[in-house]
C-alpha cells in the first residue's frame, strides 16, 4: 500500500521561483515568487493557530479584515 502524498507548498514554490527564474519570463517570475510569499504566509499563520487558543469570533472577524484588505502592490 502506498502512502500519500505530501507536498510541501513552500519547497514547491521555491522549485518554482528556481524554474521561472531560469527558464522563465519576467511575468512567470513575479507569479512565482508571489506564490512563495502566499506559501509562507500560509505556513506562519498555520503555524500561529496551532499554538494560539481557539480565536473567538471577533478574533477571526479581525484577522479576516486584515487578510481580505491586502492591496496588490
Amino acid at each position: 500500500m502506498s502512502q500519500p502524498s505530501t507536498v510541501d507548498p513552500v519547497r514547491n514554490a521555491v522549485s518554482r521561483v528556481g524554474v521561472a527564474a531560469r527558464c522563465g519570463t519576467p511575468d512567470q517570475l513575479a507569479a512565482a515568487k508571489r506564490e512563495l510569499t502566499a506559501a509562507n504566509c500560509e505556513r506562519a499563520i498555520q503555524k500561529a493557530l496551532d499554538a494560539a487558543p481557539p480565536l473567538t469570533t471577533a478574533q477571526r472577524k479581525r484577522l479576516a479584515v486584515l487578510l481580505l484588505s491586502g492591496t496588490a502592490r
